[in-house]
């Protein structure tokens, strides 16, 4: 069950508020706990034990944790480590390490469980954090759960660390300020997903799935234009759904994206862009393999390192591993000086680079092999496609057309400075002085926007279930 589904908009979620504010303040925990595993048993009942799992897991190794950094500390840690790798080393990676990796030519049954590069390393970071003195240790195993299997932020992240919300774990504020203000952003979120996201999906899977030497360069480029708005609102907007639920429920998530596409350098996009996994990769490999404090190689070193695993992250494919590697590459060059030189060009041309490296990127992270990719980007610098026939009138259309400038417009801060700038500031300022609320207009307008789309098409696709 994903956020913009008629399903969970129109019946779990309801049904979970209603319980959720009407049950006294000790149970609160408990009816969360209880929605959550119902919500990521709906789509994966018989993997809840592998959440399950690494709940109990992490939940009694911490509990060993002496907070001395002694050797019983380190051995604690490390089997820690260990076991949150191997279980997602074994559901996500085995078939690629027997098969890449191995020389073995199988293929093992193993579904991947929805989330599992989520909440794994949420837990992983949970058991580190106390390690490190920067947490305290929770002794209550319903809190323990209720962390890692949140439903708002169990899909798809954001990746929370536990000691941004421990105090909220055993007291938060329920008002109908947070409230409103959640739910603002929970349906400016479903809008960038289903009015978005959605509709230039269309064009990116038919671009992508046609022969590259059947089109024409134009066409190629502007599946890829499509594909870079759809990852953008895709995992964007749902970040900004599970952060406005959680505000409802009383929780302080953290931003994952900071519109990234407005950026004028790699080193920056990776500032705005999934900010919640940089840092996570950040704080827990690029740090403790000696960040930049060994010298030059050594920190381009380590960039490399962190940003192959990024990509082998996202997906067990040699595509993945690609894309992390070419970001990488990217920042060592421009540590190594390109960035200054960079930053002395008319600011348009910055952007213009950036967006091409991102896009060139987005083509491998798109395709399914190495081979396909090349294909595509062969043919978006004009190379091959000889009798190449198909132009944009076969992919474009007026609604796609005008989602397109949408998407470039929202994909800044502009949209979001004019709403936030209506004459609106709470529900007490309502009751006070009765004035209108336009960006409630506005969200009412969204919602049955929103609604009409998914009544009227059952496509609904989500990049990140995959991951």
């Amino acid at each position: 069950m994903v956020f913009s589904s008629i399903e969970f908009i129109f019946y779990f979620l309801p049904l979970t508020l209603i319980a959720y504010f009407l049950s006294p303040r000790a149970l609160k925990n408990i009816i969360l706990l209880l929605v959550s595993l119902i919500f990521y048993a709906w789509g994966e009942l018989q993997y809840v034990w592998v959440m399950l799992a690494s709940i109990a897991m992490n939940y009694v190794l911490a509990l060993f944790l002496r907070g001395d950094r002694s050797i019983q500390d380190k051995t604690v840690v490390g089997i820690a480590v260990a076991g949150n790798l191997a279980l997602l080393i074994f559901f996500k990676y085995a078939t690629f390490i027997l098969d890449n990796i191995l020389g073995y030519d199988v293929v093992l049954d193993i579904h991947l469980p929805l989330g599992i590069s989520f909440f794994t390393f949420q837990a992983m970071s949970y058991v580190i954090d106390l390690y490190r003195g920067e947490a305290r240790v929770e002794r209550n195993p319903l809190n323990v759960a209720l962390y890692i299997a949140l439903f708002p932020q169990l899909i798809a992240g954001p990746i929370v660390r536990f000691n941004l919300i421990a105090d909220e774990l055993h007291s938060r504020p329920t008002t109908v300020d947070n409230f409103a203000a959640g739910m603002r952003l929970f349906v400016l979120g479903l809008a960038q997903k289903v009015l978005l996201a959605n509709i230039v999906a269309a064009p990116a899977d038919a671009i992508f799935a046609a022969d590259p030497n059947t089109l024409r360069v134009e066409t190629v480029w502007f599946g890829v234009v499509c594909y870079t708005f759809q990852i953008f609102f895709d995992f964007a907007g749902y970040s900004l759904m599970a952060i406005g639920l959680g505000r409802v429920l009383g929780f302080t998530f953290p931003q994952n994206f900071n519109y990234p596409y407005i950026s004028k350098s790699v080193t920056e996009f990776w500032h705005r862009w999934h900010i919640t996994l940089s840092t996570w990769f950040r704080d827990y490999l690029y740090i403790p393999l000696g960040g930049n404090r060994d010298g030059t190689l050594a920190t381009y070193r380590n960039l490399l390192i962190v940003f192959v695993l990024c990509g082998l992250w996202h997906g067990a494919a040699w595509t993945f591993l690609v894309w992390g590697l070419y970001h990488g590459l990217f920042l060592v060059i421009e540590r190594m000086g390109f960035r200054n030189w960079l930053g002395r060009l008319w600011s348009p041309l910055q952007h213009a680079y950036l967006l091409v490296v991102v896009m060139v990127g987005w083509t491998f992270f798109r395709c399914e092999t190495i081979d396909a990719a090349l294909h595509m980007l062969a043919r978006m610098f004009g190379f091959g496609g000889e009798g190449a026939f198909v132009g944009l009138d076969e992919y474009v259309n007026a609604e796609v057309l005008t989602v397109v400038i949408l998407a470039i417009i929202f994909s800044t801060p502009l949209p979001a400075r004019l709403f936030n700038a209506l004459p609106v500031a709470s529900v007490s300022a309502l009751r006070a002085n009765g004035s209108q609320f336009l960006q409630s207009a506005v969200v009412v307008c969204l919602i049955l926007l929103v609604t009409a789309k998914l009544m009227a098409s059952a496509y609904n696709p989500f990049i990140y279930f995959r991951f």
